[in-house]
């Protein structure tokens, strides 16, 4: 099992301390795991989940509904994560924030 290091979530702090420059570039970090890290692989096992239940439906209306149901919910969460993260980090380049924790 590897040893999991929290050296790099935290950035590295100057002698003087830390800062807003610093407490941008955790909140980036933590956003970008949650959406990259967490949000995407998730959406891909309920994209499997829903075309294992649409595939198994069979002749059954209610299961091919039901799938559909994921398949739609998932796409939508999925661009709603997606467009609020390009709404905030085009919000923060508007505002003059160029630092590297903007994003990519």
């Amino acid at each position: 099992m590897p040893v999991v290091s929290f050296a790099a979530l935290v950035p590295d702090c100057p002698a003087t301390g830390c800062g807003w420059n610093e407490l941008m570039a955790l909140i980036n970090k933590v956003i970008k795991f949650i959406l990259f890290d967490m949000a995407i692989p998730i959406a891909a096992i309920m994209f499997v989940y829903a075309g294992v239940l649409l595939v198994t439906s069979g002749g059954d209306t209610s299961a091919r509904t039901k799938a559909k149901s994921v398949f739609t919910n998932v796409a939508i969460g999925l661009i709603l994560a997606v467009a609020c993260w390009l709404i905030i980090r085009t919000i923060l380049s508007i505002l003059g924030y160029n630092g590297t924790w903007i994003g990519f």
